[in-house]
């Protein structure tokens, strides 16, 4: 049986070897030492707890990045509290659902949202507390922080302590997806990194050996720590006595990005695809010699494909950068990854197939490399538990093959003749066109191919000769004019006749979510209002 682990565990013995001097968190002007970080990470556990709040319930976090984000997360480790993330994008409805079926007792949220606090609460019987934050000013958030001796709340972990991710999937309301400690700590990688051939840590010993003999990290998540890229990296970070950066900007903002990384010699970013990578390009290229990159030793993406183009381009800037693409979702960690140097150039959307991952068809039978087939890529190993109180989707999502437990999450994708994976899409959706099979994905990484464009989504619309005819929505490039029949021509270089777009829709922006996410139900909405389509 492998080591149990537990993320109160690993904070309350880090602490123990990092500089109490040292950066934990900066954000702007703002700097938190690992001193004060254990001081007031230790109060708030110690205030929770002695105010009622009982070891296993769930704590919330309405907020966008900022220490106290950081602060509260590692206070709910240590306090035996179960995460809840909470998307501050959510209207009423849904942020009533999700802090109600997550069957959350506190909720701490910052104060730009206190309208909408003001008008769900008395909705929500079940918070015993609301601790609103201001930016490091007086409010009850501070008072806890403060009030105490900063010493360890002394209560025992467990590997079973649970971390719930929220996510909004493609349909429906929020689902809390179950995390154990211990299987999300190893399928992270137990302090070493497999695609990189380091081993797992046998034990906490070991991984605090490992700490003491190495440069620790300063990692800047981009996108919101609210979804799970970017709150992975934030715990990533903390959990190795590092230092984790956020920026003060409510939107991304490649310029300050940029800034941060040639002040505080950043060795590590997280991003999420395009959407972060392409304007930290732009800015690059337009800048010569303005930014210094050359601290960042890895890049790592997960959520969206990350085009080959921009990636070379980056690693004109820093030919030592590694550019770590994983494909992740909330549900399956570990299906596949793409590592790209100055040496080793990859294909758009194609994957390594993880160590414990496999691919079905729909009716579960595994696709073998060479067969030309496409199927569902499914993982096995250290999974979640399931949804928080969705017993049918968990045994949609968590199926049992052969007697093994796997994680299906419903990506798409096609084993080549090397076992590699190319990525098609989510099978929800797939564009059904004259009986073809058409993911969107695949025809939006050809358009962005192109120099005019800055970005691409495709849907299918309603039509009576095709079924669904595939539609894209196209942002130009700053200053670009985007010549659809050109376009559609350009496109036959990397697509199959049949899944070219029969229509071509320009859009100034395509209002992806703070972390590279697209909409594609706002998409489609616009896409049948263009065409006249009911």
């Amino acid at each position: 049986m492998s080591y149990q682990w537990s993320y109160g565990d690993i904070l309350e013995a880090v602490e123990k070897i990092t500089p109490e001097d040292q950066p934990a968190l900066i954000h702007g002007d703002r700097v938190t030492n690992w001193g004060d970080f254990v001081r007031r990470t230790n109060n708030l556990a110690r205030n929770l707890l002695a105010s009622g709040v009982q070891t296993g319930e769930k704590i919330a976090f309405y907020m966008r990045n900022c220490p106290e984000y950081s602060e509260g997360i590692a206070a709910g480790f240590k306090a035996g509290l179960t995460h809840v993330n909470v998307n501050y994008r959510y209207i009423e409805h849904e942020l009533i659902h999700l802090i109600d079926n997550s069957d959350a007792t506190v909720v701490v949220y910052h104060s730009e949202f206190q309208h909408y606090v003001d008008e769900i609460k008395n909705q929500l019987p079940g918070v015993k507390h609301w601790l609103v934050v201001d930016n490091g000013n007086a409010s009850n958030y501070e008072d806890m922080a403060n009030k105490g001796d900063g010493s360890s709340p002394g209560i025992k972990h467990s590997a079973d302590d649970l971390l719930f991710l929220y996510t909004g999937g493609t349909t429906g309301m929020p689902k809390g997806v179950m995390w154990r400690h211990s299987d999300l700590f190893q399928v992270l990688g137990a302090g070493g990194n497999p695609r990189l051939g380091t081993p797992p840590c046998t034990d906490l010993a070991e991984f605090l050996e490992r700490l003491k003999v190495s440069p620790r990290t300063v990692n800047m998540p981009l996108p919101p720590i609210m979804h799970g890229t970017g709150l992975l990296s934030a715990v990533g970070a903390m959990a190795g006595g590092g230092t984790c950066i956020t920026l003060t900007s409510k939107s991304f903002e490649p310029e300050l990005a940029l800034e941060n990384i040639t002040k505080h010699k950043i060795t590590q970013v997280t991003i999420v695809g395009d959407a972060f990578a392409r304007p930290m390009l732009e800015v690059l290229d337009e800048n010569s010699g303005k930014y210094d990159i050359s601290s960042v030793g890895v890049i790592n993406s997960s959520g969206v494909m990350w085009t080959r183009e921009i990636k070379a381009g980056l690693l004109k800037h820093n030919e030592n950068l590694l550019l770590s693409d994983a494909f992740s979702s909330s549900e399956a960690i570990g299906l596949g990854s793409s590592l790209m140097t100055k040496d080793q150039t990859i294909d758009v959307a194609k994957f390594a197939l993880g160590p414990n991952c496999k691919v079905f068809s729909e009716n579960l039978k595994e696709v073998k490399p060479g067969t030309g087939e496409s199927g569902m890529v499914a993982v096995k190993g250290f999974l979640p538990v399931g949804y928080y109180k969705d017993q049918q989707k968990t045994d949609k999502t968590f199926m049992v093959i052969d007697g093994v437990r796997y994680s299906i999450p419903g990506d798409w994708v096609r084993v080549e003749d090397d076992g590699s994976l190319t990525l098609l899409g989510r099978g929800s959706n797939c564009i059904n066109t004259a009986g073809e099979k058409v993911y969107p994905e695949e025809v939006e990484e050809a358009l962005k191919f192109h120099d005019t464009v800055a970005d691409a989504l495709v849907v299918g619309v309603k039509d009576a000769k095709w079924g669904q005819s595939i539609t894209a929505v196209v942002q130009p490039n700053e200053g670009c004019v985007i010549d659809e029949l050109e376009l559609k021509e350009f496109s036959r270089k990397h697509l199959a006749a049949y899944k070219l777009p029969k229509m071509i829709l320009i859009k100034d922006n395509l209002n992806r979510a703070p972390n590279g996410k697209a909409d594609y139900k706002s998409i489609q909405k616009y896409a049948e209002q263009q065409l006249g389509i009911n």
